[in-house]
This record gives C-alpha cells, sequence and structure tokens, in this order.
C-alpha cells in the first residue's frame, strides 16, 4: 500500500510542478520516496515466489527517477507527478517482458507483456509468433486471462494496417503479426492503493500474465538456427 500522503504529494506536484516548489518540499519528497520503495519491496516479496525469473532484482531494478527527461519533449515539466513499479528480468540494454504497476490518479493500471520493442526484437517476437502463434492464443484466450485484462491494445501506433514484409495475408496469425506491441492492461482507481491488500490483490492479477511475459521473453531468448 501507499499512504494518502504520498497521493497528496503527487497531487501537489502536480499543480507545482517546478524546481522552486520541489526545492521547498525535499522533506515532502524525501517521505514519499521511502514510501515509493517500501511499496517496491512489497511488490518483490509477493511477486518473487511466484515467478522465479525475478529472484535477483532489487529496489533499484525496479523504480524511476522523479526527474523527466525534458530534452525532446514540448512539454518541459521538470518531475513525474506518477510512479511506476517495472518488475522485469530485462537488464540494462536487454529488453524483456514484465509486470508495471501505475499510480497516477485518474490513470492508475497495472500492465504486462511487451511494449514496443524495437525492429530487431520485434522481428523475433513475429517470428515465434508465425511458428508457434497456437501457444500464444491459448495464452489470451485463456477465460481468466481475457476477464482480467481482455486482450492486446490495437491503435494506429500499435497495429500495422496490412501484414508486415514477409508474411502472407492469408497466415492464420495473420492479425497477431500486424501488431508492434504486445502488452495487455487493466485500470484500477488510485484509492486502492491506500488499502493494505493492494498489493496481495494486484500480485495475484499481475502473476496471471506470466504465460504471456515467457512466451515474449522466449522470443527474445530464443537461439538463432543455423
Amino acid at each position: 500500500m501507499l499512504s494518502t500522503d504520498s497521493l497528496d504529494f503527487l497531487d501537489d506536484l502536480k499543480a507545482n510542478n517546478n524546481r522552486d516548489w520541489f526545492l521547498a518540499n525535499k522533506k515532502r519528497y524525501d517521505i514519499f520516496k521511502k514510501d515509493y520503495h517500501h511499496l517496491v519491496t512489497s511488490f518483490l516479496d509477493a511477486m518473487k515466489p511466484l515467478d522465479p525469473s525475478l529472484e535477483l532484482l532489487e529496489i533499484k531494478n525496479c523504480t524511476f527517477r522523479i526527474n523527466r527527461d525534458i530534452r525532446f519533449s514540448k512539454d518541459k515539466s521538470p518531475y513525474k507527478s506518477h510512479i511506476g513499479v517495472w518488475l522485469s528480468s530485462g537488464t540494462k540494454g536487454n529488453n524483456r517482458a514484465g509486470y508495471y504497476v501505475h499510480i497516477e490518479r485518474g490513470a492508475s493500471f497495472i500492465a504486462g507483456g511487451l511494449y514496443a520493442p524495437v525492429p530487431d526484437d520485434l522481428k523475433k517476437v513475429r517470428k515465434e509468433i508465425a511458428f508457434f502463434h497456437e501457444d500464444l492464443e491459448s495464452i489470451i484466450e485463456n477465460k481468466v486471462f481475457k476477464k482480467e485484462f481482455g486482450t492486446f491494445s490495437r491503435n494506429d501506433k500499435s497495429c500495422l494496417k496490412n501484414p508486415p514484409r514477409g508474411y502472407d495475408k492469408d497466415h492464420p496469425a495473420v492479425e497477431l503479426l500486424k501488431l508492434k506491441s504486445f502488452e495487455v492492461l487493466q485500470k484500477f482507481d488510485v484509492t486502492e492503493i491506500t488499502q493494505k491488500d493492494f498489493v496481495s490483490k494486484m500480485s495475484k492479477k499481475l502473476i496471471l500474465l506470466k504465460p504471456l511475459n515467457e512466451f515474449m521473453n522466449r522470443a527474445l531468448t530464443a537461439e538463432e538456427e543455423f
């Protein structure tokens, strides 16, 4: 769980997103940061027994800096007014599927899968789907999975209009092959995060994404056949 004081800090930061306000409220930030790290620790404690691939993760692997990268952004607000928890076996420069918790008033959600992979990784995933689409279909068509997370997001940014180069329009998994991103999500109200059972409740939902993450990571780590 996260304290109401931490949510209030995020709300106030969003309304006063400037360096002067942040420095004047540094003590509040320090308390918020400890609360944030405690939440991450709780998720690690809950998820590691359920997914052994997370065993080596530490807090530093799962948190995000509050400073925004504004170099290429029109929005020059210096700080993030949301927090995220990212649980994945990936390492720096080594993208992997994983579990994500996003906390933001009016836009909180849990998610999993592989978000917007780089071209080389996308080719690997499509190759895996082309040969083993039945495996992926059995995961995303599972009744419990569909009830909690629906299906992959499809929009102009995440999906091609036509089959990718090298794949036939009549391929049985052509709609999956058109995807450029492979994530699913479930929204929740930010007030849920102050409840004592928040972490256990969300962990039970997140672990339903384990087969999806394993399929994606299998594609990314498969050795090339010669």
